[in-house]
């Protein structure tokens, strides 16, 4: 492969590439390298990697474990179809259900996060014969048809164009933005499950299959349930014969300082389907844990639901090489250790600029809200009508500065890589202070 300026790779992404979610030609940055938790462009500008891409270079990159369990399974046996045996995918299996719930039996292996929502409601739906999904607004779950639709940000609507029936929405317990001034998060979870509990009558609870929700919404927010919500829902979902679903396809794997982001608050899931840190980005690859009863109706029942590359020989090797790393490297204690920092830097953020309404943090996984008036909270972006492209100027500010990540409506994510140091963090969160500096005097 022939070495690129800049010039030349910007001009060749801009004339055969068509990006997701942009509309037309992108003046993308083009990015030639990284290591740890840093990337460089062309030109050799360095970047933080303060959102870890797309919330999947978990372990940043460069790492030696992941890279040699590739190469060595890429020379040994690089693909072998899902009907074979295949050593990596058995072995991550192994691993990640010894690392769920007790109450979990099987793996199902997919590509990415999408296809592992479109295996969690093929698995929901054949199971228990039921139809109806419920999720969430502000939910993001993928962008095939079923994932899309499952999904509740505006991002589904061209998949709703006729809409895949069966997908019904319900509301986050989004508590700072609520008109209610809850006295507890007790008062906050009762009244969302009052909710709930009220839709689920009115469909049918025989009608519904699953609920399946975000443990924690991610790209909308990372919107952190109220204290005993997610123990209610699992109450809740008993009650009616419903399953739960837990997408942890963003918060999973080490993010917020557990394996799994519900194991918080307690529960198991039936479902869980994941995807981005089990490889950390080295190599694609998803899936969901299926709990015993469901795995054991799958022993007399047909899985009708493949992929080519599912459960992908060297995939799985980066899996196993991930999962390991985990382990070996204690990244779970360093992420709450490192996260406790980032919480305290985000909460003085929070006291010193007027343009920061809320800070959500847990473990790596953090959030800030900006808004226009805190005191009245009037969102600086309202519902994701950008009219002056407001937010795309502050995270282009934050780029130009070394400071990369992404946002949805008026929240800036801010998720590094897990093996960020603290030394690191605070040299990056300079960058972030810098530029609120600049949204509180231009852009309320």
């Amino acid at each position: 492969m022939s070495k690129l300026t800049y010039e030349q790779a910007a001009a060749l992404d801009r004339d055969y590439n068509q990006h997701p979610w942009l509309t037309g030609s992108v003046n993308a940055v083009p990015i030639e390298r990284g290591e740890g938790i840093y990337f460089w462009d062309y030109n050799g500008k360095k970047y933080y990697d303060m959102s870890s891409q797309l919330v999947n270079v978990n372990l940043g990159y460069g790492n030696k474990e992941i890279i040699n369990a590739i190469k060595e399974q890429v020379e040994t046996l690089p693909y072998i179809a899902p009907a074979y045996g295949s050593g990596p995918r058995a072995q991550l299996a192994q691993k990640l259900i010894e690392l769920a719930p007790d109450n979990m039996g099987k793996v199902f292996f997919t590509c990415g996060g999408s296809d592992a929502n479109e295996a969690a409601i093929y698995a929901a739906r054949t199971f228990t014969g039921k139809s109806k999904i419920l999720s969430r607004y502000r939910s993001y779950h993928g962008s095939t048809l079923g994932a899309g639709n499952l999904s509740g940000d505006p991002r589904r609507f061209a998949l709703e164009k006729p809409a895949a029936t069966g997908f019904l929405k319900f509301y986050d317990p989004y508590v700072y933005r609520s008109e209610i001034a809850f006295k507890s998060d007790a008062e906050a979870s009762a009244y969302y499950l009052r909710l709930l509990e009220e839709q689920i009558l009115y469909e049918g609870p025989d009608n519904i299959a699953a609920v399946e929700v975000e443990s924690i919404t991610g790209a909308n927010g990372v919107i952190i349930p109220p204290d005993g919500y997610l123990q209610g829902l699992r109450k809740l979902c008993d009650r009616y014969g419903i399953l739960l679903i837990c997408d942890e396809v963003m918060a999973g794997f080490g993010r917020t300082g557990k394996m799994f982001s519900f194991e918080h608050w307690g529960i198991k899931p039936d479902i869980i389907s994941f995807a981005k840190g089990v490889t950390c980005g080295y190599i694609q690859l998803g899936g969901i844990i299926m709990s015993k009863d469901i795995s054991a109706y799958f022993e007399d029942h047909t899985f009708l639901y493949g992929l080519t590359y599912s459960g992908h020989s060297a995939a799985c090797a980066a899996g196993v090489a991930a999962v390991d790393y985990y382990r070996e490297h204690h990244i779970l204690e360093h992420v709450n250790e490192v996260g406790k920092v980032l919480g305290e830097l985000l909460e003085d953020l929070k006291l010193r600029h007027r343009s920061v309404g809320d800070v959500r943090y847990i473990g790596l996984f953090a959030a800030v809200e900006l808004m226009k008036d805190r005191e009245k909270k009037i969102p600086l972006v309202p519902y994701g009508y950008d009219e002056d492209k407001k937010m795309a100027k502050i995270i282009g500010l934050l780029k130009e500065r070394g400071f990369a990540t992404f946002g949805r409506e008026n929240n800036i994510n801010i998720c590094p890589p897990l093996i960020i140091t603290e030394k690191e963090l605070r040299e990056a969160m300079k960058i972030f202070d810098e530029v609120l500096t600049i949204v509180d005097k231009e852009f309320l």
